[in-house]
């Protein structure tokens, strides 16, 4: 099972544990918008290209909205479970795992700590290192930042060498900040769930408090 199939899984589990009504980290979505969300990115592909807002915005919300009026949530969620249909781009070979890996761990976070108790969860190790590589291509979500990004992670003492730092410059600029922390929470907060992601900004003061302003 690839990491997209198992964040899938896990995610689908728990929509349905929280309900339609559940909080997610998502801006003004329920858990019920969020699973419509997913739903479209599949089965629609024209509505799923105003998902990062632009001019498409308007078609993607309403599609979404006909998504919900049309399905009841636990039909909604056994969509997603079931994965894209056959005519999907995302079921060509390769394309869940390198399109949907990230997507879903985010949302299923998204879920997981909304909730006041939450706590981080352990990861594998490989699913770890997707996220890491993945986090090479967070230039596009940090092109707007009001300061440099470099994302670091500390990696584990092995053998006789000693642990280290493993960097990705994200936003060539000056001045810099160096987000630190695992790559859970990097790509968290790459992705604009600053407030639930567990990092340390070094840098100079200013670009901090600019950095954190817009990362929220």
């Amino acid at each position: 099972m690839t990491y997209a199939q198992q964040e899938r899984a896990a995610l689908a589990a728990l929509l349905d544990e929280t309900g339609p009504d559940g909080p997610t980290l998502c801006a003004g979505w329920q858990t019920r918008d969020l699973v419509a969300h997913l739903v479209l990115r599949e089965r629609r592909p024209d509505a799923a290209a105003g998902v990062m807002g632009g001019p498409l915005a308007g078609h993607t919300a309403r599609v979404q909205r006909q998504f919900l009026d049309r399905y009841p949530y636990a039909e909604l969620v056994t969509l997603f479970r079931s994965g894209p249909p056959k005519l999907s781009v995302f079921a060509i070979p390769g394309a869940d795992e390198a399109t949907n890996g990230v997507e879903f761990f985010v949302h299923h976070e998204d879920v997981r700590r909304a909730a006041d108790d939450w706590t981080e969860r352990p990861l594998e190790p490989g699913l770890s290192d997707m996220l890491w590589r993945r986090l090479k291509g967070m230039r596009l979500f940090l092109r707007s930042a009001p300061a440099g990004v470099v994302l670091a992670r500390e990696t584990p003492p092995s053998g006789d060498q000693p642990g280290k730092l493993d960097l990705i410059v994200a936003k060539n600029a000056t001045p810099s900040v160096t987000v630190t922390g695992s790559p859970a929470e990097l790509t968290l907060w790459s992705m604009g769930r600053g407030r639930a992601a567990h990092v340390a900004l070094d840098g100079p003061d200013e670009a901090v408090a600019k950095l954190t302003a817009w990362r929220r």
